[in-house]
């Protein structure tokens, strides 16, 4: 029986203040939790703070199931806090407090022995934002087999220099409809998704690169070929999360060799299933997933 491959996940891990409460949040953080949840070993690189918010994330990591190991504490800098506006619920908004201590994560022996021994290393431009968790970032990016940018970029939290950087570092993207389009229009370049995807695939030795369109579906460019998946039709609580359960989800196909088209489709049922919930992390499972996808091509 073969082992599953096992993937590092990197970057922020933070509090999304809500009109309704507080929620764990940060991409990379939603990432592994649901990657954990489809059933491969994750491992969760991040920073917080030495004080209560900090505790109670790592409470919450380790009650998801995902290792808290490598989550350092640090004393100068607080637990990372994001103040969401869900007023149109397919559209969050977020104010990103900064300095905070995810941008602090100090590059050491054990997290690039985790980085280096796992199968895929996934990464986002947020986590880049200041000097200090980049420099830890481009480092480990030297020792990663397969790299997974997520892109998410969140104004004023990028530069293009910072993301054309990661783009050269990457094996496969992924992004939103906007974020190609702000992209392909620094290069000066067509912005429409099928010719711009192969594109920027060709321009970035990229072996995948991944669009999503949201209730619309996704776009998938591999093995030089277009593949699309329709939205998947549900009630949105709200789509925090959303994309970040996509990703895990095309990621596990990726990895374990499944076909890209049914990757893509099951992803995208995997977003669909998430958004029908409130928060980044709900508990889901592949069976529902399933379930949910059996029930759209009645």
């Amino acid at each position: 029986m073969s082992t599953l491959p096992t993937i590092a996940c990197f970057g922020e891990i933070l509090w999304d203040i809500l009109p309704t409460g507080k929620q764990p949040g940060g991409a990379p953080f939603n990432v592994a939790v649901h990657l954990h949840q489809l059933g491969l070993p994750v491992r969760f690189i991040s920073r917080v703070g030495d004080d209560e918010l900090g505790t109670e994330l790592v409470d919450f990591v380790a009650s998801k199931g995902v290792a808290t190991d490598l989550i350092q504490h640090g004393k100068t800098h607080l637990t990372g806090v994001v103040k969401a506006n869900v007023d149109d619920a397919n559209e969050v908004t977020y104010k990103i407090v900064q300095p905070v201590a995810w941008d602090y994560i100090q590059y050491d022996a054990t997290v690039e022995a985790a980085v280096a021994t796992a199968d895929a290393f996934v990464f986002g431009s947020l986590a880049a934002r200041q000097a200090g968790t980049r420099e830890t970032l481009y480092r480990l990016l030297e020792s990663a087999k397969f790299k997974v940018f997520d892109v998410n970029m969140r104004p004023p939290h990028y530069t293009r220099e910072v993301v054309k950087y990661l783009l050269t570092k990457a094996n496969m993207v992924k992004m939103n409809h906007h974020e190609l389009a702000e992209i392909m229009e620094w290069f000066g370049t067509e912005t429409e998704p099928a010719s711009a995807m192969p594109w920027l695939a060709q321009r970035f030795d990229l072996q995948a690169v991944c669009v999503t369109c949201g209730a619309d579906g996704a776009m998938l460019w591999a093995n030089d070929q277009l593949y699309r998946a329709p939205g998947v039709a549900v009630q949105v609580q709200d789509t925090i999360g959303s994309g970040d359960s996509f990703l895990a989800a095309l990621l596990k196909g990726w990895l374990t060799g499944q076909h890209p088209g049914e990757a893509l489709r099951f992803a995208c049922a995997t977003g669909a299933l998430v958004a029908t919930h409130l928060g980044a992390t709900p508990s889901i499972s592949e069976a529902e997933v399933a379930e949910l996808l059996a029930a759209q091509a009645v």
